[in-house]
């Protein structure tokens, strides 16, 4: 991907920061780091000016669901490739705050995608999660209503969808916060003694939504190899021992019961999907056995974002289920809505 210009939504996470530093190594021309989080974005852009000193950048503050501000950036550097990692993402949070998810997570990318059309961006790459296949939180199911509308759009740009499990060792992820835990001395919490996840480093998830980028034609969602899934309770223990302790003596386990909008377990795929193997071992795409694909109604969208503007939690979720009917809350005060 080299000799070519990219905008990275979201560029100061843990995502797009490493998607940027993997873009710096193949020598791309011009990238425009895009994020509201002003002091990691100044980290990022340092990082790179100290590492890659003869790539162009621009660290640019903005928030993706600003339309106005997105047409200025698209006007003045009409990238070639977006990746949208934009988005919020902590399950127990956005459950408090599904507005903000919503105005987020869809109109975000609903912004940058429709310029993206617009401009004849070549390639826009969202990053989804599995959290949005039978989602049972606000987050999982913004992500998947935000797939469906990406999938939905045609013409001269390749639209992708990679969807993947949870990124060892990213913001506010689970690795960081028992390493912190086993520093004070414990204990760990865990929500559920069956709780299992399924992991991929930093470094193999962007390199795989990379090789997705090159690889994709249009309109395909990819799923990539995680392995098997970890159970927690399990992956606690183990660090607890790696760390020269012993679990449940000198490092207490605690179940803390399962937070809102937590799932025991993640799906990789819908009922009515299925996972082909693609040229590259660690990647599939996913085929629908539906002769209809689902799409998001128009004005059943635009309900949805007005909700959210007005700040309405429960008219927004009721929308949100009404367009996702397999969105069943778990551990949440929306269950009542299913």
């Amino acid at each position: 991907m080299n000799n070519i210009s990219v905008m990275i939504t979201g560029a100061a996470g843990s995502i797009g920061c490493e998607i940027a530093k993997q873009l710096c190594i193949a020598n791309v021309k011009n990238l425009i780091l895009c994020d509201i989080a002003e002091s990691p974005l100044h980290q990022i852009a340092l990082e790179i000016n100290d590492t890659h000193p003869n790539i162009k950048y621009s660290a640019i503050l903005a928030d993706v669901r600003n339309k106005t501000v997105m047409r200025k950036i698209f006007e003045q550097y009409n990238p070639q490739y977006i990746f949208h990692a934009a988005a919020c993402k902590h399950v127990p949070l956005i459950e408090d705050n599904p507005c903000q998810a919503v105005l987020t997570n869809i109109s975000g990318t609903k912004t940058v995608a429709d310029l993206a059309a617009e401009f004849n961006t070549e390639c826009f790459v969202m990053i989804s999660t599995d959290k949005a296949v039978n989602p049972g939180s606000v987050m999982g199911a913004s992500k998947r209503i935000a797939e469906l509308y990406v999938q939905s759009l045609k013409g001269a740009t390749r639209f992708i969808t990679t969807r993947f499990g949870n990124v060892i060792d990213s913001n506010g992820s689970v690795i960081p916060r028992f390493r912190e835990q086993i520093k004070r001395g414990g204990p760990l919490t865990v929500t559920h003694r069956d709780v299992v996840r399924y992991f991929m480093t930093i470094n193999e998830a962007c390199r795989l939504v990379i090789k997705a980028c090159e690889m994709g034609q249009g309109g395909e969602i990819f799923v990539f190899d995680m392995n098997e899934p970890v159970k927690i309770i399990n992956l606690a223990e183990e660090m607890i021992r790696k760390a020269g302790y012993k679990p449940y003596k000198d490092i207490d386990i605690v179940i803390t019961g399962l937070r809102a909008g937590e799932k025991l377990y993640e799906d990789i795929l819908y009922k009515n999907e299925t996972a082909e193997n693609t040229m590259h071992n660690k990647i599939k795409v996913v085929k629908t056995n539906c002769a209809n694909t689902m799409t998001v109604p128009n004005m059943a969208l635009e309900t949805l974002l007005a909700n959210a503007e007005n700040g309405d939690n429960l008219a927004t979720v009721k929308t949100m289920k009404e367009i996702i009917p397999e969105f069943k809350s778990c551990n949440s005060i929306y269950s009542s809505l299913d």
